[in-house]
């Protein structure tokens, strides 16, 4: 098991062209949002933005956009057909056309549960981009862990040890060997977050996370990596390399905010305030 160090991320960084436009560096789409939970995917749009891609698409249910339109500067949110104030299975086909068009998608921020929503999520693994699953997006699968099997494209689920528990992870082994055999039964990349974050490959390969501060624990921040996470891969970082980038960045990012602020005062806000000084230590 490697650990992810500062040396060790400058080494997965993709180069960045100065002749660039937002084209060459990736377009996003995040899919989250339900009544009562507009902050989730607003956080994971900004730190998307923080991430170095080039465009961000947030696709939400039509009674959450006029408060994510507001909140969102250079994100672009777009209302989606709902039911009970979570997305319909109405907003699907929308959805795949959005999606269509970018090179990363995530789901699962703020979603909520519910049985059509769940269901709605469900199908839309066929999606053919490499796909972040967090929060809901995880909950969703619990039950129906064989659905992953449906993925044309490379999966990240960023569980934390309640959600892998709710799909089936073993809890009663080391934290290390249970991540490691749940990527490899299931074919996906797993980010178990919690003290010292894991990364699993399905082919084996494991790293652990040396930045972060207990400051990080609040609601939120888990929103701030599946952002972060999203614009890695959508600027084509192969999928282990984006999930050992993305967690040492969101901790280094912490850490500085826990610095300037302290732990206990720091909020979500300073972790993407702190994204883009997290960035150049590693340019």
């Amino acid at each position: 098991m490697r650990p992810i160090d500062r040396e060790y991320v400058r080494s997965l960084m993709p180069r960045r062209d100065p002749a660039g436009h937002k084209g060459t560096f990736g377009k996003v789409y995040l899919l989250g949002g339900s009544v009562g939970y507009t902050g989730a995917p607003v956080l994971c749009a900004a730190a998307a933005e923080r991430s170095g891609c080039g465009q961000v698409l947030l696709g939400v249910p039509e009674s959450v956009w006029p408060a994510a339109a507001v909140k969102c500067w250079g994100a672009m949110p777009h209302p989606l057909p709902e039911q009970d104030g979570r997305l319909s299975p109405d907003a699907e086909e929308e959805i795949r056309r959005r999606a269509a068009g970018c090179d990363a998608v995530a789901m699962g921020c703020g979603v909520g549960r519910g049985e059509e929503s769940d269901l709605l999520l469900r199908r839309l693994l066929t999606v053919e981009k490499p796909l972040v699953l967090d929060a809901d997006g995880i909950n969703a699968l619990e039950g129906h862990i064989d659905t992953l099997s449906r993925r044309p494209c490379a999966t990240v689920l960023t569980p934390h040890d309640g959600e892998l528990a709710r799909i089936g992870g073993d809890m009663t082994a080391p934290r290390e060997s249970s991540a490691a055999a749940f990527a490899a039964a299931h074919g996906v990349y797993l980010v178990r977050k919690g003290h010292r974050t894991l990364v699993a490959a399905p082919d084996g390969r494991l790293a652990v996370n040396t930045t972060g501060n207990d400051g990080m624990a609040k609601g939120g921040s888990g929103d701030i990596l599946t952002g972060l996470l999203t614009g890695l891969l959508a600027q084509g970082m192969e999928p282990f390399a984006a999930c050992c980038a993305a967690v040492w960045l969101h901790g280094r990012a912490g850490d500085l905010a826990a610095e300037e602020k302290g732990r206990r005062g720091m909020t979500p806000p300073d972790i993407i305030e702190m994204l883009p000084y997290a960035l150049k230590e590693v340019e």
